[in-house]
């Protein structure tokens, strides 16, 4: 299922459910049928996510290598989207509606 996010300040943002829920839970929000994310609740959700991009791309580089591209018998693997490149438009999205101070509404 598709959820899409609405702000005046930015264009819709839309994206599977689980991601959706995954983003709105680590800036402390449940994913419900509607929701909001208010102005007032926007410096927060900015700093939760831009804390956890910082994180999985922490990560990311520590396990950097452990891929075997290109080495007889191993299959290759395509190295998985990080959080950074899949949270980008929700994170513009936030930063956005934080400079009009605008909410952000979804299942309306």
């Amino acid at each position: 299922m598709l959820i899409t996010f609405k702000c005046h300040a930015a264009p819709d943002v839309m994206m599977l459910e689980n991601l959706a829920q995954y983003l709105v839970g680590i800036i402390g929000k449940r994913l419900g049928e509607r929701g909001v994310i208010t102005h007032d609740e926007l410096p927060a959700a900015i700093a939760k996510l831009e804390s956890a991009i910082n994180t999985d791309k922490q990560h990311r580089a520590e396990s950097d290598g452990h891929f075997h591209e290109g080495e007889e018998g191993h299959e290759h693997h395509e190295i998985p989207l990080g959080l950074a490149q899949r949270a980008f438009p929700f994170l513009d999205m936030l930063r956005a509606a934080q400079k009009e101070n605008a909410d952000i509404v979804w299942g309306l």
